[in-house]
């Protein structure tokens, strides 16, 4: 049954049961998250919970993609181990209670930035992220993924570096875990009217609970029972030093939110071949983590993981991400009994499908295809996102390198065909654009000593691009002037011809009218 749905702006067909159910296997799927993120952090499970809750619910009723999911992450939680660092290293004695204040006036100040980044619609900046880019990242959010997976195979998952299961316990979890990613792969070649996520969580528990099987449950790794969260301000001293110390941080979680936000609004765009809307986004990701800070949630972001299981699972729309968000709610106050013996192998390999899922298996095939420089970027981010766990930083350094090999490529491309007119004008036709890169190559094209009186230099296959460039103009004008000739600059389009204009006071080159570009003749 399809009816329409019409929630603020997106009025779309929506398929009832595929979004409730759908909202059902990601509410599951978000507990052992949330809870694994805040450990992560070394904050209240709780804060993990209410977090993956508030930013759910908001970013679904606000956010620019439906069908995308929030909730507390493993890169903003990353962040607040330098913060929580920083704090016991100006008071060693600072308590766990007094850090999350700190926690969570951050994540305050971070949904600011994320506001105005939005309203000042900078997430356009996403079309300066190249797909070599993308293709890293993900692929090292899918092995951070895999990876985040292997402590459920040790003795105690929530112990750093316990020792691997072993025997009876190790075989049982195993094979647990080979039949939940046997359901996810194989329902949908038979079925896709229900959840396979769900599916298999449900044939795992009914295993484990019938049969009586001793194996590990969410409740092994934290409780997740809990009331309705408070809104609080948060406890900390406001002034100018605390707001200098959070600063930083704030801006670091903002900045990944964001990245890791539209990225993941990117890939579902592709999944789905619909178009979100970065700036929307941003908007609803800041509201939400200011809500979640006053709700005391650790903020987050969007997760590509929990997307991809909503996506996979037929949804399409914003009623799912808003019944995950009030079903997580639900658990932690009414169901957490239950929710805390779901079978970790279930969620395990839930989390291990998503993991492959997310994984750009194509990007394997491009090896041979792509440029070389675009296979460097692509491990590189992949590498910076694994072995970091910083995706922000990853997406800088891929960026810079994308842009560097760009600015390289181009610098070679300049050239110039020579020619002299029957009055003895000489003609330099430049091809390929002039920047801050090319420049040595542009000026190495003129013999001002042999060139004749006046000389023309044509713009038509080009473009002056920027500072540098009108510097080389400027110098070379004053070489050929010094030897009482004359250049003159031709076939400069309109925004070239502005940017020189801006630069008048520092340069002094003639512009030939030009009918078809219309240009004005600058007198010196």
């Amino acid at each position: 049954m399809k009816k329409y749905i019409n929630l603020f702006d997106f009025k779309q067909k929506v398929n009832y049961k595929t979004e409730i159910l759908s909202g059902l296997t990601v509410a599951l799927a978000l507990v052992p998250e949330a809870v694994a993120f805040a450990l992560l952090a070394g904050l209240s499970p709780l804060t993990g919970l209410y977090a993956a809750f508030v930013m759910g619910l908001v970013t679904a009723i606000l956010g620019g993609r439906p069908g995308m999911i929030s909730g507390a992450t493993g890169a903003v939680a990353v962040v607040f181990l330098g913060l929580i660092a920083t704090l016991r290293a100006v008071n060693p004695a600072i308590t766990m209670d007094e850090i999350t204040q700190y926690v969570l006036i951050t994540v305050i100040i971070a949904g600011v930035i994320q506001l105005i980044a939005g309203f000042l619609k900078l997430g356009k900046l996403m079309r300066l992220v190249p797909h070599p880019v993308i293709f890293g990242f993900v692929n090292g959010l899918a092995i951070i993924i895999f990876m985040a997976q292997l402590p459920q195979f040790t003795i105690d998952s929530t112990i750093s570096g316990a020792p691997w299961m072993q025997g009876k316990q190790l075989y049982t979890f195993f094979g647990l875990v080979t039949l939940s990613i046997a359901i996810i792969w194989g329902l949908p070649k038979i079925t896709k009217s229900f959840p396979s996520g769900l599916a298999a969580i449900l044939v795992i528990f009914g295993i484990v609970y019938f049969f009586n099987i001793e194996t590990s449950t969410v409740g092994d790794i934290a409780s997740v029972s809990g009331g309705f969260p408070m809104p609080a301000i948060p406890n900390i001293p406001f002034t100018l030093e605390t707001f200098l110390l959070i600063l930083p941080y704030a801006a670091i979680v903002a900045g990944v939110g964001l990245i890791e936000s539209l990225l993941t609004l990117n890939i579902i765009d592709e999944i789905t071949e619909t178009r979100g809307r970065g700036n929307k986004e941003a908007v609803a990701q800041g509201t939400a983590n200011i809500l979640s800070g006053f709700f005391l949630g650790m903020g987050g972001c969007a997760m590509i993981g929990q997307s991809l299981i909503n996506i996979s699972s037929g949804s399409r729309a914003r009623l799912s991400g808003i019944v995950a968000a009030l079903m997580l709610l639900i658990f932690v106050m009414f169901g957490s009994s239950i929710i805390e013996q779901l079978p970790m192998a279930a969620l395990t390999g839930l989390m291990i499908m998503v993991a492959v899922g997310t994984f750009e298996w194509a990007s394997l095939k491009t090896f041979n295809k792509m440029p070389k420089s675009d296979i460097v970027v692509m491990l590189v981010v992949m590498l910076v996102t694994v072995l970091l766990h910083n995706l922000a930083l990853a997406v800088l350094v891929g960026v810079i390198i994308a842009a560097l090999v760009f600015a390289w490529d181009n610098a070679k491309r300049i050239r110039a065909r020579k020619s002299v007119d029957e009055n003895g004008v000489k003609l330099y036709e430049i091809y390929g654009p002039l920047f801050f890169g090319s420049v040595t190559a542009f000026n190495e094209k003129f013999d001002v000593l042999n060139d004749p009186k006046a000389v023309i230099i044509d713009f038509k296959e080009s473009r002056v691009v920027d500072m540098s460039a009108i510097e080389a103009l400027n110098k070379l004008t004053e070489r050929y002037m010094k030897v009482n000739k004359t250049i003159h600059l031709r076939h400069l389009s309109p925004d070239c011809q502005k940017l020189l204009k801006n630069a008048d006071k520092i340069i002094d080159i003639n512009v030939m009218d030009d009918p078809k570009y219309k240009l004005v003749v600058d007198k010196v």
